[in-house]
């Protein structure tokens, strides 16, 4: 599997050319435009190379603000939502260790990896846990990431706590033992609701309580429990 995808990525990125690095500036200026002012994730996403995370079919739109299918009816969300929750959960603090619920193709893990000492990613899609571990091994980011083949849902709680945990699927309710896995000051971020999404922004306060907050109209892929072997 490692050879198959890294093939993918030399095409892709052959492909592209020098363009690359020209469409990840040109994105890099839109999401300024868009709002995102936090140097961190703008410098972690100029960094990691968008391109080789979809499909080679797909490289050349890479870097539109658009989500793309990734296969197994997921996809990779666009540019500013990936910057609008990592900034969210980072504002005004250096979170050391990371929950990622729904890795998908491993892209969102890759730009968290760029300032994140420890981030731990659950996917529950073997047939995309694959590929985002051999991406994530590709770019020489193992070192910083736990990449797991899992129950999103129920998080991991033998890790926990984290500083900030990061939903990338939409539940008809957060889960609460998502929210008992956050440190005291932690944060976490998830789009809620099905037909009609929002993003909700979380932070721990006490052993027992937290404060919410209703951010921007979104729209995810379900949140689901268990695992998928294919």
């Amino acid at each position: 599997m490692r050879q198959a995808v890294q093939g993918v990525t030399s095409r892709a990125a052959g492909n592209l050319g020098l363009n690359s690095d020209r469409l990840r500036a040109s994105m890099i200026e839109r999401l300024r435009r868009q709002g995102i002012q936090d140097e961190r994730v703008l410098n972690a996403m100029q960094a990691v190379p968008r391109h080789i995370f979809v499909d080679e079919g797909l490289a050349s739109r890479a870097y539109e603000d658009a989500a793309l299918p990734i296969g197994h009816g997921q996809t990779i969300s666009q540019p500013w939502v990936v910057a609008r929750m990592i900034a969210a959960v980072c504002e005004n603090r250096v979170p050391v260790k990371v929950l990622e619920v729904g890795a998908g193709c491993g892209y969102q893990t890759a730009v968290l990896a760029q300032f994140v000492k420890e981030v731990h990613a659950i996917e529950r899609i073997r047939g995309l846990y694959e590929p985002a571990r051999d991406r994530l091994r590709a770019l020489r980011l193992m070192a910083r990431v736990r990449l797991i083949y899992g129950d999103g849902m129920a998080g991991l709680p033998g890790v926990a706590p984290f500083d900030a945990i990061v939903v990338a699927a939409a539940g008809i309710k957060i889960p609460q033992g998502l929210l008992e896995q956050l440190a005291i000051g932690g944060r976490l971020i998830a789009p809620e609701g099905t037909t009609a999404q929002r993003l909700i922004l979380i932070e721990r306060t006490g052993a027992a309580n937290w404060r919410r907050v209703e951010l921007e109209s979104v729209r995810f892929v379900p949140l689901r429990s268990g695992v998928q072997p294919y």
